[in-house]
């Protein structure tokens, strides 16, 4: 038995009453309706847990009320029934919002898996809502905070939230701009070591025969002009957190004084023989592939292991499309404070554009369009023509084209490839919209990991595919349509 509000809307009485029945029967507070545009208001008075609304209907659509309930309360979970179970209905409903959709004829099982399914993702997004509050109250003003709106970054979160409270070193990979030094001051903000420093040192930014110096520090008359003794990066680290971007640049000779330093927290100034220890947690950082620069020579491998006990990867921009427009709205935030603007409406077409696209600069690249369209920003809205040509022009890709006479097995890869991607990498919503189990889709990445994704041939003769389904429905229907 479960305790949750849900609303039901369908125009015909005749499938409602079942629905109710089923819903009331596991604990739920059920309202229905068979008017859809009463929808709008009652969830403006009332905070509702999950919307079940039928597709098709007369006065407004699923999509419409959806994208209505949607505007008034985004934490609403809306699944949709409809009798037309295709690709393209099911992409643009989670485009849109939806959590789920279910095709009639439908199954108690079916319905309540899909209810509790979409209960369940409320309930790690308000715990994940209130680790991140947790978090940000640690920190000063001004200061970046993570976005963990998509699956991949709550898990993220959740990992570092747990890797937080040790001294365990942490490493974090990832491309240029995904937010690594984000993540690190998270880790020290939220850990024991929160009172100390958080130091970090650029080691692409600094000469490589001035980064030990730089790292250790160094007595007076250590080198030409070093005119004073001056502590190093270590020892401002005390009772801290040490954080070393950019690590896989390390030149060798300096990575043996590191490993001595993780290991034994031990060190010796540049001109000075007096051995030094201090305690502080150190995490890492690289955007660079260190199990191929292990393999090269360029990196030690025993290093490797001691800044690897716990391994970190944050996920590029184009991964984690989900989080693009609570970013989006952070970054305006921060852009219109820092330079005395108004903060500007996104339009859902440009709002659209914006998910669509690849982002290679991540973050940085996303922060930086906003803090430009905040500045010249005349109207109060932006318009997919206010974007980049780049990103004005990009569109979601919801369909492929393939040429006469392309293998069936190519077809197959081709079809898998770009119904992952459409997906943005969520697997489970993959399998379901080309109909196999989601065993298939895990099997077909592990075969193929390091394949890139199969091109898209132009061509004015187009194959229509329907992927053949790995299990069939065995409950019978309990409610017809």
């Amino acid at each position: 038995m479960h305790n949750y509000h849900i609303v039901i809307v369908d125009d015909e009485k005749a499938n409602l009453e079942p629905l109710e029945k089923i819903l009331k029967a596991d604990g739920a507070r059920v309202v229905v309706f068979q008017d859809p545009r009463e929808v709008v208001p009652y969830v403006q008075r009332n905070r509702v847990d999950v919307l079940l609304s039928d597709f098709r209907m007369g006065g407004m659509n699923g999509l419409e009320v959806l994208q209505s309930v949607k505007a008034i309360d985004n934490a609403v979970e809306v699944i949709l029934i409809t009798a037309y179970g295709t690709v393209e209905l099911a992409v643009e409903a989670m485009k849109n919002g939806a959590y789920d959709f279910i095709t009639k004829p439908l199954q108690r099982v079916q319905v309540l898996k899909a209810v509790h399914k979409a209960l369940e993702k409320k309930r790690l997004l308000s715990e994940n809502l209130s680790l991140r509050e947790a978090l940000r109250t640690q920190f000063k003003d001004g200061e970046k905070s993570l976005v963990a709106e998509s699956a991949t970054s709550r898990q993220l979160l959740e990992l570092a939230a747990q890797a937080a409270s040790s001294r365990a070193t942490v490493l974090i990979e990832g491309e240029s701009g995904t937010g690594k030094g984000v993540l690190a001051q998270y880790l020290h903000e939220a850990s024991p070591q929160a009172q100390g420093l958080f130091v970090k040192i650029n080691c692409t930014s600094i000469p490589e025969n001035l980064l030990e110096a730089e790292l250790f520090g160094y007595e007076s008359g250590a080198f030409t002009g070093a005119t004073r003794t001056k502590k190093g990066r270590v020892e401002l680290a005390q009772d801290g957190t040490l954080f070393l971007d950019e690590i896989g640049i390390a030149p060798l000779a300096l990575q043996a004084k590191l490993l001595r330093f993780v290991q034994e927290g031990e060190f010796e100034r540049l001109g000075s023989n007096v051995t030094r220890k201090v305690v502080t947690r150190v995490i890492s950082a690289t955007n660079t592939d260190l199990k191929e620069a292990v393999r090269r020579g360029a990196f030690r491998e025993d290093l490797y292991y001691r800044l690897n006990v716990i391994q970190m990867r944050m996920p590029p921009l184009r991964e984690r499309a989900e989080d693009i427009p609570s970013l989006v709205q952070y970054f305006m935030q921060a852009s219109a404070k820092k330079n005395g603007r108004e903060i500007p409406v996104v339009t859902p077409d440009a709002a659209s554009a914006l998910s669509a696209y690849s982002w290679p600069g991540n973050i940085r690249e996303l922060e930086n369009l906003m803090e430009r369209l905040v500045v010249l920003n005349r109207s109060g809205k932006v318009q997919r023509e206010d974007l980049p040509a780049e990103l004005g022009q990009s569109k979601a890709r919801d369909s492929i084209i393939v040429p006469l006479g392309t293998p069936l097995r190519e077809i197959e890869k081709m079809v898998m490839d770009h119904t992952i991607a459409a997906a943005k990498g969520d697997k489970r919503l993959a399998a379901r919209l080309l109909g196999v189990h989601p065993r298939t889709i895990y099997r077909h990445l592990g075969q193929d990991a390091q394949r890139p994704l199969a091109p898209v041939v132009p061509t004015e003769e187009v194959g229509v595919l329907d992927a053949a389904k790995d299990t069939a429905r065995e409950e019978e229907p309990e409610i017809q349509h």
